[in-house]
């Protein structure tokens, strides 16, 4: 729960990879919410010349760099994903700097409620300054096949990243809200709209 009281309705967003969360953030965007995704700003800082773009490259070498230049994601995940101290070391470089990009966004949203979404919120200590933490779900099986057939991701590589994910068990205990996602895009939807009204009812401001 929030920390400080804020004009913004602050919602965060969690789930692990495949789950959903992008499906659950578009309805809240078409509600009239601001989304802000911590891996979009993440793409964003990692650019050629923005504030991760070279500390990443002097940490893990160029050869994580493209012909061009940027930061070739593929060859970064490839790396962390396989030795976690890796990803240790990615997070504690790049979770500071994504979250101070992102607290300012929040500040700046033109909207009543805004919604962060993030891999590790948790983790991070977003919850903290969330009105409502919404958790989005789907069996592994699930997660295993939109891996493979949405992403083209190759088995090993969907192992790696749901080995690296965090256990969702912990997380629903202290999750207000619980989207599964295992059904259909209208049951989502329906879901995603009737928790949002629920928490304008309780918030009012």
């Amino acid at each position: 729960m929030r920390a400080e009281p804020d004009e913004h309705v602050l919602i965060g967003v969690t789930g692990n990879i495949a789950c959903g969360k992008s499906l659950v953030t578009s309805e809240l965007e078409r509600l009239g919410a601001t989304v802000i995704d911590a891996d979009t700003v993440y793409h964003e800082l990692i650019e050629p010349g923005e504030q991760l773009w070279s500390r990443l490259l002097q940490h893990f070498g160029k050869g994580i760099a493209t012909p061009g230049g940027r930061i070739d994601r593929k060859a970064l995940g490839a790396i962390v994903f396989a030795d976690p101290a890796k990803l240790r070391e990615l997070e504690s470089m790049t979770h500071p700097v994504i979250r101070a990009e992102v607290l300012q966004r929040v500040h700046d949203a033109p909207t009543k409620v805004v919604a962060v979404s993030a891999v590790k919120l948790i983790e991070g200590g977003w919850d903290e300054i969330c009105d409502s933490i919404w958790i989005v779900t789907c069996p592994e099986e699930e997660q295993r096949r939109r891996l493979m057939e949405k992403r083209g991701m190759s088995a090993a590589d969907v192992e790696a990243r749901l080995a690296a994910q965090p256990p969702v068990e912990p997380k629903l205990a202290i999750a207000d809200v619980v989207i599964d996602n295992s059904g259909t895009v209208e049951a989502t939807r329906a879901a995603v709209e009737h928790a949002l009204n629920e928490l304008l009812a309780r918030n009012p401001r």
